[in-house]
């Protein structure tokens, strides 16, 4: 009942425009990465801006509005997919200034003829003047810089947490978008999970039933706005979760176990995959929308079939065939129009859930180094590794040779990898061969480079020893950490405050983007709404800014460099830190309405 409103506007929306769009056109793929920063050594922006223009990668995927990465892409000429976490599609669906607010900071900011390449057309002498190393684009080609709301809102394992606010918060950011004279330059755009359709033949995929008709409401949202579907397809895990899926069927060199349709057969299951969804689009009448696939990839570690080999064999083979642009059955001769590998950096701070190999998708390690011999097909042959990457200290941390591992030991591994990344030991791994003692070292040593090198990480009650000489075995690689600043923390602790009127009320919402921690409460009215941001800059330093929002748009009320009380348009006001990040903002001395 809540959201009935925005349907009937939907529905409004709607009826201006074709059902149907134009018959496909044929299109030359592109590939891009997703650059996710969920890491305990972090790269900085800069270094990995400067890594993607070394191997001409022109589209990128965020998975969240980071100012750092997003500053650092201005003027790359680099196209960007910015995201907004699930946590906030609450929000954004119910709150217009929270939409406004979101585009003004994290779309608008960057946007310019030196900015982030979100919403841009440029020209091929522009092009070149921005970037002239990286390869031209056509005059004016068709927009194809996005917004992704949410990520896999439609996931069967969140059980509809999201669904319902994934609609509303669309129509919410396209009227900020218009109120940012935006729209026709930035799409919106939201990444599904393959789960969202189900069939045992391409031919007859549907959607799931209980998705019919959010995702028709959403895909008729994406036909009128010219907006493609994006789709997330791993046949890795495929492999991974049934044991009686055939191994060459996840490749494309062939397969024994190709897959019969009618007429059509499938030779591997990216396109029986791709031509699934094309058929359950297809049964709601939108057969002909473009389609982008938002991320696929194969890991190199922390699951048997996990490895350098099978990575390398899949990415190669999944680039070569979409680049030859032979399309589906279903779809011959239309590729996907875009096609973003998972991942560009490994990130070993994620969550291992799903398994312990999801810390390893990246076609380079944490540090920028190429894992294995990869074209991209953008004309830049093998991938080519980061540059001026800062390192700690050649040293590392090890089990005492001359201490008594027996007693205790277990205790110290388990806080060692509770906090570090340990999965490579793990059944699978490719530290999972290397001994008891071997995997103490290894254990210690992820525990000690996390904490940057510092001596009292590596005591373990004595049972530690600081070395020089490279423990590394075979495969089996014992990093050294970063030492840019960036890296210090995992969290970006960006937040902002919306405050909105409501009823004489003013609403506090505090968003934390990236522990997910969302605050509300209510405090005295005034006349306009204000946002606070709260952020670290490059140097790790707090800054904190006041915007107000009137008739007259948005005006700076304040900045300042430390957190601490404050007067906000001559209310005085007090930051109280919340656990996981998050904060709350109180009003002082002002009796709270009825």
């Amino acid at each position: 009942m809540a959201h009935t409103h925005y349907s009937q506007a939907l529905i409004s929306l709607i009826t201006l425009t074709l059902i149907s769009r134009p018959p496909l056109q044929m299109v030359e793929s592109a590939i891009g990465v997703n650059w996710g920063s969920v890491s305990y050594h972090r790269l900085s922006p800069s270094i990995v801006v400067d890594l993607l223009k070394h191997n001409k990668i022109q589209k990128v995927k965020l998975f969240d509005a980071d100012p750092g990465a997003l500053r650092a892409l201005m003027g790359s000429g680099i196209q960007v997919m910015v995201g907004i976490p699930n946590e906030m599609l609450s929000v954004l669906s119910s709150s217009s200034v929270a939409s406004d607010l979101w585009v003004r900071q994290n779309v608008s900011s960057y946007v310019g003829k030196y900015g982030a390449d979100i919403s841009k057309f440029r020209s091929k002498e522009e092009e070149k003047e921005v970037s002239s190393d990286l390869v031209s684009l056509d005059d004016y080609e068709e927009c194809r810089r996005y917004i992704a709301v949410g990520n896999e809102p439609f996931l069967t394992s969140y059980s509809g947490q999201y669904q319902s606010y994934v609609v509303p918060a669309l129509l919410n950011l396209q009227q900020s978008l218009a109120k940012a004279n935006l729209v026709g330059y930035v799409k919106l755009v939201v990444p599904c999970n393959a789960d969202v359709y189900e069939s045992s033949l391409p031919s007859q995929g549907t959607f799931r039933p209980e998705l019919t008709d959010v995702i028709t409401q959403l895909v008729s949202f994406l036909n009128s706005n010219g907006s493609p579907f994006v789709v997330n397809i791993y046949p890795f895990l495929n492999l991974y979760q049934n044991t009686d899926f055939p191994e060459d069927y996840a490749f494309f060199e062939g397969t024994s176990h190709s897959v019969t349709d009618g007429q059509n057969i499938y030779s591997n299951a990216f396109d029986g995959n791709l031509d699934t969804l094309v058929a359950a689009l297809s049964k709601l009448g939108y057969g002909q929308i473009s389609i982008v696939i938002g991320e696929v990839g194969w890991p190199t570690d922390g699951a048997p079939n996990a490895n350098l080999t099978a990575a390398r064999a899949f990415n190669q083979g999944l680039i070569n065939h979409v680049l030859s642009n032979k399309g589906t059955p279903l779809r011959p001769g239309v590729p996907p129009m875009d096609v973003y590998l998972f991942g560009l950096l490994d990130e070993g701070a994620k969550s291992t859930l799903p398994g312990n190999f999801e810390r390893h998708w990246g076609i380079f390690s944490f540090d920028g180094q190429a894992k294995y011999q990869l074209n991209l097909g953008l004309g830049n042959g093998l991938l080519k590794n980061a540059k001026d990457v800062q390192y700690l200290p050649s040293r590392w941390c090890i089990a005492n040779p001359y201490s008594d591992l027996s007693g205790g030991m277990t205790n110290h591994l388990n806080i060692a990898c509770s906090a570090a990344d340990c999965t490579t030991l793990n059944y699978g791994g490719s530290c999972n061969a290397i001994g008891a003692k071997g995997n103490i070292s290894y254990a210690f040593n992820s525990y000690y480079q996390m904490q940057k090198q510092n001596s009292r990480s590596c005591e373990f009650d004595g049972l530690g020893l600081i070395t020089f000489l490279n423990p590394s075995i075979g495969q089996c690689r014992f990093l050294v950490g970063i030492s840019d600043n960036i890296s210090s923390s995992v969290v970006s602790h960006t937040s902002f405050w919306v405050l909105s009127l409501r009823d004489y009320k003013i609403q506090i919402i505090n968003l934390d983007v990236m522990s997910g921690v969302i605050t509300q409460g209510l405090n005295v009215a005034y006349n306009d709404s204000v946002m606070i941001e709260r952020k670290k800059d490059d140097d790790g330093n707090e800054k904190e800014e006041g915007f107000l929002s009137g008739e007259d748009g948005f005006e700076t009320l304040y900045e300042k460099d430390e957190t601490t009380d404050g007067v906000l348009g001559g209310i005085e006001f007090e930051f109280k830190e919340m656990p996981v990040g998050g904060a709350a903002l109180d009003l002082v001395g002002v009796p709270l309405p009825d």
